[in-house]
C-alpha cells in the first residue's frame, strides 16, 4: 500500500482566501490614495495631518496583506491586481459636491466594502480572519469622520438632509459593488455561502446564476447584515439610512 504523507494529506486549496486577500489588499490601496487626496483637500492642518497619518496607517496594514499572501504561497501583485479597478465605477458614479459629502462617502461607501470582506473572511483560519479583521479595522478614520459630520450638522437641518439623501445614494451604489463582486469572484461567493472549496454553495450558485432560486436565502441574508451594518454608521452621524 502505497503511502500517503502528512503534508499532502493536510494539503488545503487557498486560493478563494487568497481572492479575499487581494481584494484587502486593493481596498488598503485605495484607502491610500483616497487618504492622501483627502489630507490634501483637508480644510485645516489638523485635518490635513490626520489625514496624513491615516494615509501612512494604510501601506503598513498593505503590507501586512503582502506577509500574509505569500506566507499561504500566493503572489502579493497577482492577487490584488486582479481587483485594480474594483471601485472604479462606484467612483465614477459617485463624484463628491463639496468636503462633507466627500467624508460621508469614504465611510459609507468604503465601510460597505470593507463590510463584506469581514463577511467573507468569518469563515476562514483565525489567523487570516483576524488579519482580515485587525486590518479593516485598523484606523480611527472612522472617528474623525463621526466627528466632524456630527459637529456640521448639529444646527444644520438642511445640511443633515442632504448627507441623509446622499447616505442613500452611496448604500445603493456600494451594494451594487458587492453583487457585481459575488457574480464576478465565485472565490468570493464561496466564502460568503459557508466557506471555502464549496463550489456548490448558494452564492456559488449566484455568481453564474443571479436569478437562481436557490441563491436567494444567501444572497439575502448578506444584503441584509450589509444593509444593518448602514445603518448603524448612518445612526452614529444622526442621520436617517
Amino acid at each position: 500500500m502505497t503511502a500517503v504523507t502528512t503534508s499532502s494529506m493536510l494539503a488545503v486549496d487557498r486560493s478563494d482566501e487568497l481572492t479575499l486577500l487581494g481584494l484587502v489588499g486593493q481596498l488598503e490601496l485605495v484607502a491610500f490614495t483616497r487618504l492622501a487626496e483627502d489630507s490634501a483637500l483637508a480644510p485645516n492642518l489638523d485635518q490635513t495631518l490626520r489625514l496624513a497619518r491615516f494615509s501612512a496607517g494604510a501601506v503598513a496594514r498593505l503590507e501586512r496583506i503582502f506577509a500574509r499572501i505569500t506566507e499561504l504561497g500566493g503572489s502579493p501583485q497577482t492577487e490584488v491586481a486582479r481587483f485594480a479597478h474594483v471601485m472604479d465605477d462606484f467612483d465614477a458614479r459617485t463624484p463628491s459636491s463639496n468636503w462633507w459629502e466627500r467624508l460621508l462617502k469614504a465611510y459609507v461607501g468604503y465601510g460597505v466594502a470593507d463590510d463584506f470582506c469581514k463577511a467573507a473572511a468569518a469563515g476562514l483560519d483565525d489567523a487570516t480572519s483576524s488579519l482580515v479583521n485587525e486590518v479593516l479595522d485598523g484606523t480611527s478614520h472612522a472617528d474623525l469622520v463621526v466627528a466632524e459630520l456630527a459637529a456640521a450638522g448639529a444646527d444644520d437641518p438642511v445640511l443633515r438632509a442632504r448627507l441623509a439623501l446622499w447616505g442613500r445614494r452611496l448604500v445603493g451604489e456600494a451594494l451594487g459593488v458587492v453583487q457585481c463582486l459575488v457574480q464576478g469572484q465565485p472565490g468570493l461567493a464561496r466564502l460568503v455561502s459557508g466557506g471555502a472549496g464549496e463550489p456548490d454553495g448558494p452564492l456559488a450558485q449566484a455568481a453564474s446564476a443571479a436569478e437562481d432560486d436557490a441563491a436567494a436565502p444567501a444572497a439575502a441574508h448578506l444584503f441584509g447584515q450589509l444593509t444593518a451594518e448602514h445603518t448603524h454608521r448612518m445612526a452614529r452621524l444622526s442621520l436617517s439610512s
